[in-house]
């Protein structure tokens, strides 16, 4: 039979049982964080008290303590200072104490000492003490250097100190080899030894007094075991070291081989510098080969150039400089060929980025001769139609030297032909990334500056020389117009646009080639705006054929010896052409770069009239009918029909001026009047439209500048006159209700009013006494406070009465 509790027994029960449940879970979490503070713990942990199952009710557990790190940084500065101390000791006793013992006690301490230092990082590395053994080992090997020192202050003051440095460096080198592998986990002798490996071969070149050859043939061969090193050394300090040391000698002997490459007098001079650069880079290569990415990048840059030095210069040597450049630009070419041969990614792209930048400078060698050929003839805007020079080189000016420039064609020729080779064969083992299409670019680019150097190089005619660019800027616009919207299609059209600005300077030479040159150009261009499927291109193709026909038009004038206002309105049919080809394009893009081509010619005729009064008032008022033309255009109306009333009102203006008319009202009651049939015919359109946007601007623009001449003027017509137009202008706008006419209306008689009456008040004022003034004042202000209320419900009604007009 079960028995079955009381319910409050068995409640005691269950909370009894969850209470050691708590308490286990807390124990248990505790442990668990002491064992996981053990695990990060470089220190020995402390023993923890074992659970004590037993008890029901157990209480807190104390938590554990907290390991305390050691302190490694401390105790390495503590290291480093005592090994540094010590060795500071070690040096003062070598060089100032040295006299005062005997050879044998010098000899002893040092030998004792050495031997001591060198000994005693083995038991410390057994004790677990590898910071202290570090440090130690330091001291064993600057004692070393200076047992080398004191050595050679002993037992060889005769010998030759170069010979013994380097005897010494080697041995050094050596020792520190050994002294590194036989212990191990020490991290500096290895390193050391690298850095004492660097002195042997340049202090035996130097003991030796060998040549720069010979300097340099050291300190290849010392990178070529940095080299090697670098890459099978043990421990990333050796690798590291080596690498640092191998850059340095492999650079200083480069140099040293580059410069004795470019002061060869001739080709056996320069084959023992050709010898040095080929083994530089060979020695590049074979330290890139298995570096990490970007090292090798470098490397293959570095082995690259020393290739290009090597090879170029042998021929370069016997060559003047200005063709010397070709043998370098050729050899650079040739670098592509590591393409063919199974070479690391990396450090084929590292002999491509050498073979970039030798192309780079040859062209850049060359860009002075291909600027003064495009640039020179700006110097014919200040001597225009003197006469067609014999040949191209006087067109372009006797101030550019071209001695030494006759290989530039030559170089942009083959940095064409290789940008072309690499257009159309990029290799596929590569990535592209653009690079294929700026290769097309560059190659265009560098094929249109050919020309014009090549034809000042040969100093051509004049006359073949202007044919000759006229046919390479239609060459170039055609490719431009022929190919897809891309970047080689707008650098063509650069150049095109380039070429065409030289060749348009250079014909101002003579009056026919300023003809020939204008007309072929305005075909060319019109006819490749024609012919481009391209809205963009089309647009400033455009615009540049309208420029070269302001050219024609300007050129026609002076022909004609006319002066420059009456050859304005010759220019403004180009501006009619225009907007004739806008009504008759049918693609925005291209129309409105066209218009406002032709807007900058009118600015053009006008400014050619700016000195001409009457010609500036005719050409002011054709380039209104032009823009009345274009406002004919629904599209235009918003854009050309405030212009277009402008341009006639300042002809007007202008005209007046010409004319000597001095009154405002001339001038600005044909404008008013303008103004109010505008206004009118707005208001009948809209009748809720606002009578100061409908004839605010017709009467301010007659009755304000006539007030303003009126306060000055001492007759009395026109006063008169204004004051009976004001009046009228106020009695409309009461009739009508409108709040413009009766405000400035109003506002016009009350000054005008005034102004008439201003010297008899004067007067006035001048004869009553000094007492009258205050005392009608008084009076005044009793007036209206005594009809105070009536007064202001009267101005409620004049502003209800004002707030009802329009």
């Amino acid at each position: 039979m079960r028995h079955v509790p009381p319910p409050a027994e068995e409640l005691a029960l269950l909370d009894h049982e969850l209470s050691r449940l708590d308490a286990r879970r807390l124990q248990l979490l505790s442990r668990r964080a002491w064992l996981v503070s053990v695990l990060h713990a470089p220190a020995a942990p402390r023993p923890f008290p074992a659970p004590a199952a037993s008890r029901p009710f157990p209480g807190p557990v104390p938590r554990p303590p907290a390991p305390t790190a050691p302190a490694h940084g401390t105790q390495n500065v503590l290291l480093v200072l005592g090994g540094l101390l010590l060795t500071v000791a070690a040096v003062a006793f070598t060089l100032f104490s040295w006299g005062e013992m005997g050879i044998a006690g010098r000899s002893a301490v040092l030998a004792a000492v050495t031997a001591g230092a060198l000994v005693a990082p083995a038991p410390l590395l057994g004790r677990r003490l590898p910071s202290t053994a570090e440090a130690v080992a330091v001291l064993a090997l600057v004692l070393t250097v200076l047992d080398a020192v004191a050595l050679h202050a002993v037992a060889a003051p005769e010998s030759d100190g170069l010979v013994f440095s380097a005897v010494a460096s080697a041995v050094l080198a050596a020792v520190w080899t050994l002294y590194g592998l036989l212990l191990g986990p020490l991290r500096t002798p290895l390193p050391a030894a690298v850095v004492a490996g660097q002195l042997p071969l340049v202090f035996t070149a130097w003991a030796a007094g060998a040549s720069a050859t010979g300097f340099g043939w050291a300190l290849l061969v010392t990178a070529a075991a940095d080299v090697t090193v670098a890459l099978w050394g043990r421990g990333t300090g050796v690798r590291v070291t080596a690498c640092v040391g191998a850059s340095l000698t492999l650079l200083l002997s480069l140099a040293l081989g580059l410069g004795l490459s470019v002061s060869a007098a001739g080709v056996p001079g320069a084959l023992g510098p050709a010898a040095l650069l080929l083994a530089g880079a060979a020695v590049a290569v074979s330290g890139a080969w298995r570096a990490p990415k970007e090292l090798a990048v470098l490397g293959g840059v570095v082995a690259g150039l020393a290739a290009v030095a090597a090879v170029g210069g042998v021929p370069g040597a016997a060559l003047p400089w200005h063709w010397a450049v070709v043998a370098y630009l050729v050899c650079g070419a040739a670098l592509s060929v590591v393409l063919r041969f199974r070479v690391p990614r990396p450090v084929v792209g590292g002999v491509l980025a050498a073979s970039a930048s030798v192309v780079a400078a040859s062209v850049l060698w060359a860009a002075p001769v291909v600027a003064a050929a495009l640039l020179a003839p700006v110097m014919w805007t200040a001597d225009v139609w003197s006469g067609a020079p014999d040949g191209f080189r006087a067109a372009l000016g006797h101030a550019v030297p071209w001695s030494g420039s006759a290989s530039a064609p030559v170089v942009l020729v083959v940095a064409a032909v290789l940008s072309a080779a690499l257009h159309l064969r990029w290799p596929r083992s590569l990535p592209e990334k653009g690079w294929r299409v700026a290769a097309a670019a560059g190659g265009a680019v560098l094929a249109w500056g050919a020309v014009p150097a090549l034809l000042a190089v040969a100093d051509a005619p004049y006359a073949v020389a202007v044919g000759v660019e006229l046919l390479l800027v239609g060459a170039v616009l055609g490719f431009a117009v022929r190919r897809p919207a891309g970047a080689v299609a707008v650098t063509c059209l650069v150049c095109a646009l380039v070429g065409a600005v030289s060749v348009s300077l250079l014909g101002l030479a003579a009056e026919p080639a300023t003809y020939v040159v204008l007309g072929v150009l305005l075909v060319l261009l019109a006819g490749s705006a024609a012919g481009s499927r391209v809205p963009a291109v089309r647009s400033v193709l455009a615009c540049a054929a309208v420029l070269c026909a302001l050219g024609v038009a300007g050129a026609t004038g002076a022909s004609l010896g006319w002066s420059a206002p009456h050859t304005a309105p010759l220019v403004l049919v180009v501006t009619a052409v225009t907007v004739l080809l806008g009504a008759r394009l049918r693609t925005p893009a291209v129309a409105v770069p066209v218009e406002l081509a032709g807007a900058f010619a009118a600015v053009v005729a006008v400014c050619l009239a700016v000195t001409d009064a009457p010609f500036l008032a005719l050409v002011l008022g054709l380039c209104g009918v032009l823009a009345a033309a274009t406002a004919l255009r629904p599209e235009r109306r918003r854009v050309a029909g405030c212009p277009a009333a402008g341009l006639f009102v300042a002809a007007a203006w202008v005209r007046l001026a010409a004319s000597g008319v001095t009154d405002p009202e001339a001038y600005t009651l044909p404008v008013s009047l303008a103004a109010f049939v505008v206004g009118y015919l707005r208001r009948r359109r809209d009748p809720a439209a606002s009578s100061w946007v409908a004839y605010g601007p017709a009467l301010s623009m007659t009755m304000v500048p006539s007030l303003v001449v009126a306060w000055a003027d001492p007759h009395w017509l026109r006063p008169l006159l204004l004051g009976i137009a004001a009046l009228v202008v106020t009695l409309a706008g009461a009739r009508l209700r409108l709040r413009a006419p009766l405000v400035l209306g109003g506002s016009v008689l009350a000054l005008d009013g005034l102004h008439e009456l201003a010297p008899h008040v004067v007067q006035v004022f001048d004869a009553l006494p000094r007492w009258a003034p205050p005392a009608l004042a008084g009076l005044l202000l009793l007036a209206v406070g005594a009809t105070y209320e009536q007064r202001l419900r009267d101005a409620r009604r004049v502003r209800e009465s004002f707030g009802r007009m329009r």
